[in-house]
């Protein structure tokens, strides 16, 4: 075989390794994408019963309910226009709370109500650790330079 036919076959099958490599990872991670609503998108039409994806919004005053198995939890997602009602089974991050921010990752059930597989806490950019609440104002900030 002449070296020009091993270079195009070479050539060839590196081609083919690429797009098939290409194709398994997007089939991986068709299976983890997830589209990011809001609940007035969902109330909208814009969800599909079944679908995966992310709820992201506030906790409504006063919505949280503590079912007696005592791991699961049902609240009111708020985007300020439309409210969805939420169900979790597990443990909550620390920071979820009444009126603060949260994601879920899960699927709208048929009657309309949205069960989270996963809640991630959101906090805004004054957050401080419980940890470091008698920290003084300002102490952490770097000293000017000259």
């Amino acid at each position: 075989m002449k070296a020009k036919h091993q270079r195009l076959i070479l050539a060839a099958l590196a081609v083919v390794g690429v797009a098939g490599a290409g194709v398994l990872g997007a089939s991986a991670l068709r299976d983890e994408a997830a589209y990011f609503r809001t609940p007035a998108e969902v109330k909208g039409g814009a969800a599909v019963t079944g679908e995966a994806m992310r709820l992201g919004g506030m906790v409504q005053a006063g919505s949280i309910k503590r079912l007696p198995d005592g791991v699961t939890i049902r609240f009111v997602a708020t985007d300020g226009k439309a409210d969805l009602p939420v169900e979790f089974t597990g443990i909550v991050p620390d920071l979820f709370a009444e009126e603060s921010g949260m994601v879920a990752d899960g699927r709208m059930r048929a009657d309309g109500v949205f069960v989270a597989d996963r809640i991630l806490a959101k906090h805004d950019e004054r957050y401080m650790p419980p940890q470091m609440g008698d920290m003084p104002e300002g102490a952490g900030k770097a000293a000017p330079k000259a």
